[in-house]
């Protein structure tokens, strides 16, 4: 007597494999976590589907953040491999608004990678992990054959502990709210698609890979309730980001482009290889949904942190049952901003 589990759901079924698409911060990804992943593990707080989690223990709440970085290449301006991994977990953790005490990291290594590569991996890892007074404390290590493994995949999963006043949840962001971010976007995927595809810009693109813990602490303490979600727009951008909470709240969200910082060297790299910016990654970056009342407080606070100083309102939450990002361009137009089926450049994190 065999055992057959439930059908695969659509639209899995419509993707007879795997494909880059579906793991591109798009579309694809989403249905795939949404209708295959959290269908087969189906829980309560998994159905939030969050960057993490919060779990109420008896001892307080923690928060718990699990994440794999495959970016090619491993090495790129502004970081590598073992420092994004750092923050980008660190950086999950802070976004349920906890503060992060702990990480693990587990390592998958193909056979012939060059020490040196290894130990620079390695030593980025461990000075991120310090700067963010994030222990690094405990992991596992395999190692493949030579193809199998791509040079270095790790594997990170990070602990914290919910902040004083802290309730952040995608569903509490509602009409009247303002959408704030701290700086210039989609620096990260230019940076390595520049060293990907070896282009050459006047001026150098660095990763704004960095640990934004710091910053969302001084965030909770200005703004207490009044901040009601943080999310890091990583894969799929601040579009992807930003379609996933009006979706959950069941709010529309209308952006002001002229208010949207980006560098005039990213906006003409964007302009020369046909990219949206506001679908490229970034790794440190927050977009933060706020009651008005305590925006302009909030904005303060960012701005006297190094990673906040140009921090800005990029737009407002409003009434829309349909769940709608709208763009108002600084000519005057508006357009739907929707969600990208998977992500402009793959591997990027």
């Amino acid at each position: 007597m065999s055992f057959e589990g439930p059908a695969c759901p659509l639209p899995i079924n419509d993707y007879p494999t795997v494909t880059l698409g579906h793991g591109g911060g798009g579309r694809l990804m989403h249905a795939l976590i949404r209708d295959l992943f959290v269908a087969a593990f189906d829980n309560e707080t998994l159905r939030r589907m969050g960057d993490g989690a919060l779990l109420d223990l008896d001892a307080g709440t923690l928060a718990f953040s699990t994440d794999g970085f495959v970016i090619d290449p491993i090495e790129f301006p502004g970081g590598n491999i073992g420092s994004l991994a750092v923050h980008g977990t660190v950086n999950d953790v802070a976004m349920c608004g906890a503060r992060p005490v702990a990480l693990s990291a587990g390592f998958i290594l193909e056979e012939g990678l060059p020490m040196e590569t290894l130990w620079r991996v390695a030593c980025a890892m461990g000075d991120a992990a310090r700067e963010a007074a994030v222990p690094i404390v405990t992991g596992d290590t395999k190692v493949v054959g030579h193809g199998k493994g791509d040079g270095v995949f790790i594997h990170t999963s990070g602990v914290g502990v919910r902040l004083p006043g802290a309730d952040i949840a995608p569903e509490r962001a509602r009409p009247g709210d303002f959408v704030l971010l701290n700086g210039p976007i989609a620096d990260h995927g230019i940076a390595i698609l520049s060293v990907r595809e070896g282009l050459e810009f006047e001026t150098a693109i660095e990763s704004d890979s960095a640990c934004l813990a710091g910053l969302v602490e001084g965030m909770i303490e200005a703004g207490g309730e009044g901040v009601r979600v943080l999310r890091d727009p990583t894969r799929g951008g601040v579009a992807s980001t930003l379609n996933e909470i009006a979706e959950q709240a069941g709010v529309g969200i209308e952006l002001d482009e002229r208010a949207i910082p980006l560098r005039e060297e990213v906006r003409g790299a964007c302009e020369i290889l046909g990219l949206d910016p506001l679908y490229v990654a970034n790794e440190g970056k927050c977009l933060a949904i706020v009651d008005a009342a305590v925006a302009d407080s909030v904005v303060r606070v960012m701005r006297s942190h190094p990673l906040g100083r140009e921090s800005v309102v990029v737009g407002r939450v409003v009434e829309d049952a349909q769940s709608t990002v709208l763009l108002r361009s600084s000519i005057g137009g508006t357009r739907i901003v929707d969600v990208a089926s998977g992500e402009q450049l793959p591997r990027i994190c």
